[in-house]
């Protein structure tokens, strides 16, 4: 099952605000009016123990009073500024592993609304080669990461796993040819718009639904993985829209790819 966070973070802070606000309105007179007949029917020795019965708060508003500015940082924090997440798969290998942990820039491309994801203010524009987090078209409960190939008003074509955009091929360099677990590859040094990094491309496996040719609507992206032959991407399932963007990858700070190994910490981890 999908646990949509933001939606139970929004509704926390809500519920425990509501809560505190209807304390300080409606239920705190209504204590210290309690506390001040009680005195004045006791005299000048009221009964401590009594007195401090009447003046207590209930559970739920102690609890709701005491997370509520936390939970509104939290908030705060992850809707508008910076949010941690963890790389689930391959398909952004050689760039970014499975396990590590990156740091993602909410305020780079606008400010959002939680939850609905309703742009309020305008900053930038995502540029070909970011490293992107948007939420997946066919299911928005679903973070991906993926790097933006091509803007509104582009002209993308992959055959032969060559990338071209708006009719000038991609440069590439060669770096080395290798082998894992999942066969033989290369590793190419890709640039983009002045940008560069590594990508991947297996030898010994193609995916004929990977090619084609697409044009970039108006508020839409098309993302790529770089791990080229190992990415569910905008080759399968199109565009994304500019409604789902999350925000600007920018740093990986941990890697931690299961909870039989130690965490290791970058001292550079900057992401491009």
């Amino acid at each position: 099952m999908d646990i949509n966070f933001p939606l139970l973070l929004v509704l926390a802070v809500f519920i425990t605000g509501l809560i505190a606000l209807f304390d300080r309105l409606v239920l705190l007179p209504k204590r210290k009016a309690a506390v001040e007949g009680f005195k004045s029917s006791t005299g000048a020795d009221p009964d401590q123990d009594a007195l401090a019965k009447l003046e207590k708060e209930p559970s739920i508003v102690e609890t709701s009073k005491s997370i509520f500015p936390v939970l509104a940082l939290v908030l705060i924090l992850r809707s508008f500024l910076f949010e941690p997440f963890q790389i689930p798969s391959g398909s952004m290998i050689p760039t970014l592993q499975v396990g590590d942990f990156i740091l993602v820039n909410k305020f780079d491309y606008g400010l959002r609304l939680p939850v609905v994801g309703t742009k309020i203010l305008s900053v930038n524009e995502p540029e070909r080669g970011d490293v992107m987090v948007f939420k997946e078209p066919a299911n928005p409960n679903i973070n991906f990461i993926k790097r933006v190939i091509g803007i509104p008003g582009d002209e993308v074509r992959y055959q032969n796993k060559k990338l071209t955009i708006n009719g000038k091929p991609v440069p590439e360099k060669y770096i080395a040819e290798l082998r894992d677990e999942g066969g033989p590859y290369q590793l190419f040094e890709e640039t983009i718009d002045g940008k560069s990094h590594e990508i991947r491309k297996d030898l010994a496996l193609r995916s004929l639904r990977a090619e084609g040719v697409w044009v970039i609507p108006e508020g839409q992206y098309f993302m790529m993985g770089d791990n080229r032959d190992r990415s569910n991407d905008s080759r399968y399932w199109g565009t994304v829209p500019e409604k789902n963007i999350v925000g600007k990858a920018v740093y990986i700070w941990m890697h931690w790819p299961s909870w039989t190994q130690l965490p290791s910490f970058k001292n550079n981890g900057t992401i491009e």
